[in-house]
């Protein structure tokens, strides 16, 4: 069944589209939820650029296929698509994405989402999807939460029967994650950066002449817009890494901390799991806030994880046990402007 999933075609860089690639285990957990429908939303986090956008829209493809009315909204691109097959639902679907003008606006539209979902309901619509992608970053932590509780109640209390619901969000903030997992609205599953296997076969399909494997295996740690950015870069990882420092805003930040947080962080990038201690708490939040690791991996038990899960420990990539740096460039990152603030 895997085998013949049709994949689709992904912008990776100005002038170059790439097939989809890898997820193996990802995309059969799409099909058993189109088997089943998700007794609760799906919440996926992970890295930034590990390739959820990716996957949601090779998942929407899937659903399709499957049988399933899909609404899909990512507002950072301001995309809203509706195959509901109801076709008052799809003009109403072209007006809300006409609104689209602010972040204010765009809050507003991803509550409209589950009111759009009840009239799909309402028309008789038995199988349905709900796919929003990196949405979180427009609410509050209660309202990223509220949302999640509008997904399950959709799911427990339908304004009319159905046959089956697949309800996914995902986001790489870290705040919001907090505050959902404090209620029991969801099943939060973490996506990590592509399998060594996979990402090779993505960097075949970049055009040469390029670095080794080995090294943009290094570098990016299977994060697939590590490598996009370092493909546009024309393989510079210094302009790579200065970029990712003008983006996070390093330098004020590693300004702004005491001597001992400094050489907290200093130790966190040899290991991660270091910041797991109580005075070193607030200094792993703040680098959660500022997206730049990701704190309390579970085990690696291969249900609990969208995918394959990370390795256990892998220190050269900044993975810990239990917290992990996105990628290794953004470790090497907050490296260097450790040194250049001493």
């Amino acid at each position: 069944m895997i085998s013949n999933v049709k994949r689709i075609k992904l912008f990776f860089a100005p002038g170059l589209e790439i097939e989809f690639v890898d997820r193996v285990r990802g995309i059969q957990q799409v099909f058993e939820w189109g088997e089943k429908g998700t007794g609760f939303p799906i919440v996926v986090f992970g890295p930034e650029g590990c390739g959820k956008t990716s996957w949601l829209l090779q998942t929407v493809e899937i659903l399709k296929e499957l049988g399933f009315s899909v609404i899909y909204f990512n507002p950072m691109r301001k995309q809203f698509d509706a195959e509901i097959g109801v076709n008052d639902l799809k003009k109403k679907a072209l007006e809300i994405v006409k609104q689209a003008s602010s972040e204010y606006t765009l809050a507003r539209l991803i509550w409209s989402i589950i009111d759009f979902a009840k009239e799909a309901l309402k028309h008789g619509r038995k199988r349905l999807a709900i796919i929003v992608d990196d949405a979180f970053q427009y609410l509050e932590c209660r309202g990223a939460a509220g949302f999640v509780k509008g997904m399950l109640e959709l799911i427990e209390h339908p304004v009319e029967s159905y046959e089956r619901i697949v309800a996914i969000a995902a986001t790489s903030e870290g705040l919001s994650r907090y505050e959902i997992s404090r209620h029991l609205w969801a099943e939060l599953m973490p996506m990590w950066n592509m399998s060594r296997e996979g990402f090779e076969e993505l960097y075949e399909g970049v055009p040469s002449p390029k670095p080794s494997f080995e090294d943009v295996w290094r570098f990016t740690g299977g994060n697939p817009r590590m490598l996009s950015m370092f493909y546009q870069a024309r393989w510079n990882v210094d302009k790579v890494i200065n970029r990712i420092i003008d983006r996070k805003k390093l330098k004020s930040f590693i300004a702004s901390l005491s001597s001992d947080e400094s050489r907290w962080l200093f130790e966190a990038v040899e290991d991660p799991d270091t910041l797991l201690t109580r005075e070193r708490i607030p200094l792993m939040n703040k680098l959660v806030e500022l997206n730049l690791i990701v704190d309390t991996l579970p085990s690696r038990k291969e249900y609990l994880w969208i995918d394959q899960p990370p390795p256990e420990k892998d220190l050269e990539l900044g993975i810990g046990m239990d917290i992990a740096w996105q990628t290794p460039l953004y470790r090497e990152a907050v490296k260097r402007t450790l040194k250049s603030g001493k």
